[in-house]
């Protein structure tokens, strides 16, 4: 029997957990989304989570890993199984607060029957960076855009609204919310010339952790579009909390940073 099941969403992660993995694994996926993994999948709604759960079991699965991106779906009233309509107030309840909320009662729900969640990071550490530059050099003005991008992370995720920020100059350009990390950089590209000194390559993208997460799930990650993007927006360059966010493709990550002059740098909280 296999005993590890992935349940991907999309983007990048699922596909390279895929390949860390050293064991045969069941694939998984939410009905409407595709990940990007080379396998059949076995699909299921948030309607049946029950009888999905129960079959995992069936199976031999006693782990499980959850990665990648997943809208809210709208759920169908029609659809569900009555032992899933039970968990309904919870799910609904859940849907309605912020990501954290939604991902907890996740894992709870899976830990309630009998599943050990794993995270991305027990699966494949490499892809978690330890503390240090990787490329380029931050100045004393990038690290000090930094520090103020990390509390200003702090405090929207203790809100549970994003895990990123862009500060330039000292000024707050743009924060994270429920659009993600590329529409934040999209509008920080739009919006620079609001700053007093608009020229290029100035200013950090941040990335981190909310503070109460679990970080099982749903952890901040950084990849070569998100390079793109932050050239774009004329960053000099890219932070995060280390140890608390996945680097994804990381050869093709450096290679983008370094082509396009940006630093990447790991930072201690």
């Amino acid at each position: 029997m296999t005993e590890l099941a992935l349940i991907a969403g999309a983007g990048a992660l699922p596909r390279l957990l895929a390949a860390a993995l050293g064991e045969p694994f069941i694939l998984a996926e939410l009905e409407g989304i595709r990940s990007e993994v080379a396998a059949e999948p076995l699909c299921f709604r948030l309607e049946r989570l029950v009888p999905f759960l129960e079959h995992l079991h069936g199976l031999g699965v006693r782990r499980v890993v959850l990665a990648g991106g997943v809208r809210r779906p709208r759920l169908d009233p029609e659809l569900f199984d009555s032992r899933t309509a039970a968990l309904v107030p919870r799910l609904l309840a859940a849907m309605q607060g912020g990501d954290d909320a939604a991902l907890r009662l996740t894992i709870g729900i899976f830990e309630d029957w009998g599943f050990e969640v794993l995270g991305p990071d027990q699966v494949a550490p490499d892809l978690v960076p330890g503390a240090g530059v990787l490329t380029g050099a931050p100045s004393p003005q990038d690290e000090a855009d930094a520090a103020r991008a990390a509390a200003i992370v702090a405090a929207i995720g203790a809100e549970d609204l994003g895990q990123g920020a862009v500060v330039v100059q000292g000024l707050c350009l743009a924060t994270e919310a429920l659009p993600g990390t590329d529409a934040m950089l999209d509008f920080a590209a739009r919006h620079r010339g609001l700053l007093p000194d608009p020229a290029p390559r100035s200013g950090v993208l941040y990335k981190a952790p909310k503070p109460r997460q679990d970080r099982r799930v749903d952890l901040p990650a950084i990849g070569p579009d998100t390079v793109a993007r932050a050239a774009a927006a004329g960053l000099a360059g890219i932070a995060w909390e280390a140890g608390g966010v996945l680097l994804l493709d990381r050869a093709a990550t450096l290679a983008a940073a370094e082509a396009a002059g940006l630093f990447l740098w790991s930072r201690l909280p």
